[in-house]
């Protein structure tokens, strides 16, 4: 056991890499040309998640993953940009990056299984605010709390709230927060608006639930770089080079791939002409 932790990455090790790339993915968003909308970052930290729910850094890299799941973001949230435009935001071999971004995109939507919908907070965050303005107007100048409430979101994404509970959920809880964060009270506002019609113990399940999210999302911590480094030396010597673009196992798998499809269509184009 101690040889094979030795070896491959450890459960620990694997959760440490996964959020040191989720941190690289969004700065690559943030970064992206041109400007990318929230919907995109909050959907490929999705993808990305969910991933890696059921798989492994040692078969799939997060490098080659990450830039799949932004890409493929790009697309389902129709902000598409083509995959020569999409790899100039990246330093190194461009050509190569597209290459395997194309090549694993297929792998990351049937690891999804199709799933490709996703319904991010910030959208019912908006819902939240203007609800608020139209129930509540003791309250002045209800937008101090969009802040607070989007730096929360934005911290949100790199915890995995988004797999545990519901968009309006994460946005209740945003809320609720960018409002105590500015002294304004919205207790009235939930029980009396949002859960009137609640059973008391669904509205108790609520705010309980409303607190877990703050929890989670307040308890994610940055990732120490020493330790992702070393994490990354050791994954390199570990991953799985079936699925390595560099590897020559790899290539040559691409290679009889497109032979088998060669053949297929070989044996298409054949049966074409005997039936002629």
């Amino acid at each position: 056991d101690q040889e094979v932790a030795a070896y491959f990455l450890t459960p620990q090790e694997e959760r440490i890499l996964s959020r040191q790339y989720e941190v690289v993915l969004r700065k690559f968003c943030a970064e992206f040309q041109p400007p990318m909308p929230k919907c995109v970052i909050g959907t490929s930290l999705s993808y990305f998640k969910r991933f890696y729910v059921n798989n492994s850094n040692m078969d799939y890299h997060p490098k080659d993953i990450m830039l799949t799941c932004v890409y493929l973001a790009c697309k389902v949230e129709e902000f598409y940009v083509p995959i020569g435009q999409f790899v100039k935001n990246l330093r190194g071999d461009r050509e190569k990056f597209a290459d395997a971004i194309l090549s694993f995109e297929l792998t990351l939507m049937s690891k999804l299984n199709y799933h490709l919908t996703v319904h991010n907070p910030f959208r019912p965050l908006e819902g939240f605010l203007i609800d608020i303005k139209t129930h509540c107007r003791d309250i002045p100048n209800v937008e101090r709390i969009r802040r607070p409430a989007e730096e929360f979101l934005e911290r949100s994404l790199l915890s995995d709230a988004c797999l545990i509970f519901s968009p309006s959920q994460i946005a209740l809880a945003a809320v609720k927060f960018g409002a105590a964060k500015e002294r304004i009270v919205l207790d009235g506002y939930i029980k009396n608006t949002l859960l009137k019609t609640a059973s008391e113990k669904e509205a108790e399940n609520t705010l309980y639930q409303l607190r877990r999210v703050k929890f989670i999302v307040k308890g994610v911590e940055p990732v120490p770089r020493e330790q992702a480094g070393a994490i990354q030396k050791k994954l390199d010597s570990c991953r799985n080079q079936e699925n390595n673009p560099d590897s020559d196992v790899y290539k040559q798998r691409m290679l009889e791939k497109l032979d088998e499809e060669d053949d297929v269509k070989a044996k298409k184009r054949a049966k074409l002409s005997d039936d002629k």
